[in-house]
């Protein structure tokens, strides 16, 4: 059973994302003092008291705009509320009450949910005073806190666990692993056009807009075969030299860039109508040297002219590009028109097994005794490379340990044949693997 779920709504700049960052115990939700900055519902785990739920930050309420970014906000929050089992109606104390809170509180009434007011900001004496007011609202005794300096935070948790349900046996056990999804690419690619298409739902905000997506956004669900998924909608990543030093952007691509950090496999975005950029090498690059397992998906695929040969030259040409990712499994699909999504997931679990493998060190050896029969170790200087015996060290990604004579013998190019023959032997497709060299004894 999911965990139960706390969601944090108010007008926009009253200090949401500063608490939630505060309870999640990092910088989830970007925190700048501009009206707007959260834009999506953003997740984390939280325990306390012994009780374990998820709460979700979200953009500021809006009750009147028209603009299309503040009513898809709008919208977002509003479907946080709808699935919230408690909700958080955050108030600014130092403002003092407004009518867009009032606004705010006639919507929540309507919910008829478990609600806290909660009047943030109130770390200055004389604001005491101003609480009272908020008692005009009619939504119960106001709960003074301030997210900056940590006042008030605990007893906020324990008023929020008191109108949790009740707890089930199914909460407290060990869940098995989750598969974290990063998906990642330039900015304006259908990122979050596949993940809404993926969940079957509007998770996060769609725009052709580039940027509308500036936190890295985790959904959790499970697909119909019982596996579970997070999956993670990232910020677009554009180049260095468009983004200033500090600006929110940058903010946005460093937390893409933790997404790659945290997740087990990535689905790397490319733009069917542009192909392969420089930036979409850099990201691929970002996804190798972080030793993730990868799927380059083609999106917007509907948009391409073809005849039989299409799909199999672009392949070509994808992987002429990401040469250095040749193992990388390549997807065409249309998140707009839902062509080959079905196929995502299944290529997900496909390549985390791959990501997960271990290979017995006796059939590691066999294979290694094999590729040496096919092409002897080079010779450098008059000395040959010997490669007494290898071993599996470690999965995620699958990491091989090779006992040599001299490191410096082991030549690049059969190092990359060695890697070639281990993927003819074992599959890995989709993961990359990883070589250590261990000299073992000295001639």
């Amino acid at each position: 059973m999911a965990k139960p779920l706390v969601a944090i709504v108010g007008r926009p700049n009253v200090g949401k994302s500063s608490f939630f960052n505060r309870i999640a115990g990092r910088r989830i939700s970007i925190v700048e003092d501009i009206p707007g900055v959260t834009r999506d519902r953003v997740y984390a785990d939280v325990e306390w008291m012994g009780r374990r739920f998820s709460m979700v930050d979200t953009g500021g309420l809006d009750m009147r705009s028209e603009d299309v970014l503040l009513s898809q906000m709008r919208h977002q929050a509003q479907i946080a509320m709808d699935t919230a089992d408690v909700i958080c109606f955050f108030c600014d104390g130092r403002t003092g009450l407004t009518n867009e809170d009032e606004e705010v509180a006639d919507y929540l009434r309507r919910t008829h949910k478990p609600l806290l007011l909660v009047v943030n900001k109130m770390d200055h004496q004389g604001l005491e005073e101003q609480l009272y007011e908020y008692y005009n609202l009619g939504l119960g005794d106001p709960i003074a806190i301030s997210a900056t300096n940590m006042l008030g935070l605990g007893d906020l948790l324990e008023e929020i666990v008191k109108l949790l349900p009740p707890a089930d046996e199914d909460e407290m056990e060990d869940e098995e692993h989750t598969i974290q999804l990063a998906l990642v690419g330039r900015p304006n690619v259908g990122k979050s056009s596949l993940t809404n298409k993926l969940l079957g739902q509007e998770r996060t905000m769609v725009s052709d807009i580039p940027g509308t997506t500036r936190d890295a956004i985790d959904t959790f669900f499970t697909d119909t075969d019982g596996t579970r998924f997070n999956i993670i909608d990232t910020a677009g990543m554009r180049k260095k030299k468009t983004i200033e030093d500090e600006s929110l952007e940058r903010y946005s691509v460093l937390r893409s860039i933790a997404a790659i950090d945290r997740c087990d496999v990535a689905l790397l975005l490319i733009d069917a109508q542009v192909g392969v950029t420089e930036q979409d090498t850099k990201i691929a690059g970002l996804i190798l040297n972080a030793g993730k397992a990868v799927i380059v998906v083609v999106n917007k695929w509907d948009a391409i002219e073809k005849d039989t040969n299409t799909m199999e030259k672009m392949r070509k040409q994808i992987m002429s590009d990401l040469k250095f990712m040749s193992y990388a499994p390549v997807l065409f699909l249309s998140a707009l028109t839902g062509q080959r999504v079905n196929t995502v997931l299944k290529a997900v679990k496909d390549a985390y097994a791959q990501y997960c493998k271990r290979v017995p060190t006796g059939i590691i050896n066999e294979a290694l005794a094999d590729a040496q029969a096919s092409l002897q170790p080079p010779m450098t200087a008059g000395r040959r490379l010997k490669i007494y015996y290898a071993t599996q060290q470690s999965v995620c990604p699958p990491t091989f340990v090779f006992f040599i004579n001299h490191e410096e013998l082991m030549h690049f190019a059969y190092e990359r044949y060695l890697e070639n023959q281990f993927r003819k032997s074992f599959g890995f497709q989709g993961t990359p693997i990883r070589f250590i060299l261990r000299e073992k004894t000295k001639d």
